[in-house]
């Protein structure tokens, strides 16, 4: 069974744990060094037990603590060619990483995982969405994207759970004062992010009857509000026929609750569930 932890989801940086019976892996490493530590072990896990990294793309969100895990311990990084060269340029590795350089659009396997890599529309050197899967289950993760190809659709059907951004709010990024305009036209560019209508829109023709959950990432702390978020997936749901299905908004500063990818046979009645927008980061089910 294939499980997910989001240690930290936002702006500011993107790090989960992948995990089995068998296997730990990190889906980027966004955070410092230390909170992915600390956050490891407030889950159950450790540094130890990692073996490996999995990276989306390169920007500092989601590749700031590579540098000094790669210190403490000597784990493969699974990442693009293109991604490879482009962080082994930018950052000072006191000796040489393990990469595991993975193809685009091909799948490896690892360990009791199957790993398959998909392009996504992005301003990277060459990002990717993932396909997770055991023998029993299966997460589509979709990172920062700008828009949703036929080939992102394709490639997330018939998942049992989703880990996909919903970075903004179009109304709230219109009105927003603090960003200057082109600040905004690149969020909101086709190789930008997805807003909360993209995202419920992905959903809305993906989603099918055995949808577990659907986890919402990099939420904007200022562009978007949780609440909303939820609602718009919510709905897009309820119109395909995954009404049992679970929505999350992941959390920025502290971990969200582990999920089983795969709805457990005693499957709860709560709808969805959101992360509360002040800082005592607690979760709100609805």
């Amino acid at each position: 069974m294939v499980r997910l932890t989001i240690l930290g989801s936002g702006s500011s940086g993107n790090c989960a744990v992948i995990s089995t019976e068998r296997t730990t892996l990190l889906l980027d490493a966004g955070l410092s060094a230390k909170q992915i530590c600390l956050r490891l072990d407030a889950c159950g896990f450790s540094l130890d037990m990692l073996d490996g990294i999995l990276l989306t793309h390169e920007h500092q969100d989601h590749t700031g603590g590579i540098e000094v895990l790669s210190r403490k311990k000597q784990v493969p990084l699974f990442c693009t060619a293109l991604t490879q060269e482009t962080l082994a340029g930018s950052l000072q590795f006191r000796s040489p990483p393990s990469w595991r350089l993975m193809t685009t659009g091909s799948a490896f396997e690892f360990q009791d995982l199957r790993i398959e890599s998909f392009p996504v529309p992005h301003d990277a050197v060459d990002p990717v969405g993932f396909v997770i899967a055991d023998e029993e289950s299966r997460l589509g993760v979709l990172s920062d994207v700008g828009f949703v190809t036929n080939l992102i659709k394709d490639r997330l059907r018939n998942s049992d759970s989703l880990f996909i951004e919903a970075n903004y709010d179009t109304q709230l990024l219109e009105n927003d004062t603090k960003r200057p305009w082109a600040t905004k036209q690149r969020i909101s560019s086709r190789h930008g992010h997805l807003s909360n209508e993209q995202a419920a829109e992905l959903v809305r023709e993906i989603a099918h009857p055995g949808l577990s959950h659907v986890v919402l990432g990099h939420l904007s702390d200022d562009c978007n509000d949780p609440v909303v978020a939820a609602r718009y997936i919510r709905q897009a749901l309820d119109s395909s026929g995954a009404n049992d299905a679970r929505v999350i908004c992941a959390e920025r500063h502290k971990p969200t609750p582990t999920i089983e990818v795969v709805r457990p046979r005693r499957d709860a009645s709560v709808s969805f569930c959101f992360a509360a927008a002040d800082e005592t980061g607690q979760l709100a089910l609805l």
